[in-house]
């Protein structure tokens, strides 16, 4: 595995990304369509997401032509390197549709054992969280700096946060508030950028439900690097979505299991 080539690709794409989506936030007609199935009611896509992850295939197909790839518009192809690059263009669609900078791209690159590498980027903002590969720093407004999570804090101290009040089912609900109603406060509404957070070393706990792989694993790489601890709610590999528990230490991540675990 060239580790440099990988990193500079990830962040060629990253760098495509932001060029495809920055002329369309906040602007007029961003082309949202609804592809909600029976299971949802609004799950939308717009002319940015589509754009962001057509020229990050583009940037693959020049650089790295034989990994294989999964990405959420445009699903999967196959490759011969058993390496996989998996692809979100935009998570956190709902919020990019209303304004909020809380939206992000997420590149991850994984072999058969989940994630070895991850970028979480804000284009808007200007924030970019890299993991994974030796490299655990985060560049924006302020510079280069490293990424470390808070690590052990008692729950009762402890800032979770989730995208959705719902969670999923209501016995996901229940058991998320279970938990939130044990810690210092919770916070919800954040999208990828909640995980971004708890890599930097401002949050606790990031609780949820109903993930797909792309929207998992460039976080689970980027928080491992820094100290922190994502699993299933079985405390089990998370790399293949459902849900999620992100914890900045082993205090907070078990204090949340055992939770969890009385409405399994």
């Amino acid at each position: 595995m060239n580790q440099s080539d990988i990193v500079e690709t990830a962040h060629a794409m990253a760098d495509a990304a932001r060029d495809a989506i920055l002329p369309w936030f906040r602007s007029g007609d961003i082309g949202v369509e609804n592809k909600a199935d029976a299971t949802q009611s609004y799950d939308p896509v717009t002319h940015a997401d589509r754009a962001a992850e057509k020229a990050m295939r583009a940037v693959l197909a020049e650089r790295r032509p034989d990994d294989a790839i999964l990405g959420e518009e445009f699903g999967a192809s196959s490759g011969r390197t058993g390496l996989i690059w998996v692809l979100d263009p935009i998570d956190g669609t709902r919020g990019f549709v209303s304004g909020t900078p809380t939206w992000g791209v997420l590149i991850a690159l994984s072999d058969d054992n989940g994630p070895v590498y991850g970028l979480i980027d804000q284009p808007y903002i200007g924030e970019r969280f890299e993991g994974g590969l030796g490299r655990a720093e985060m560049v924006g407004p302020r510079g280069r700096q490293p990424l470390n999570t808070l690590g052990n804090r008692a729950l009762s101290e402890a800032v979770v946060f989730t995208t959705f009040p719902e969670v999923g089912t209501k016995a996901e609900a229940a058991a998320f508030r279970a938990v939130a109603q044990r810690a210092q406060f919770a916070r919800y509404g954040m999208d990828c950028y909640a995980y971004a957070l708890l890599a930097a070393g401002q949050v606790d706990l990031v609780i949820e439900a109903g993930l797909n792989a792309y929207d998992i694993q460039a976080p689970i790489a980027v928080i491992h690097s820094a100290g922190g601890i994502v699993t299933d709610w079985q405390g089990g590999p998370a790399h293949h979505g459902g849900q999620v528990v992100a914890a900045a230490g082993r205090m907070q991540h078990r204090a949340a299991l055992e939770i969890l675990a009385e409405y399994s």
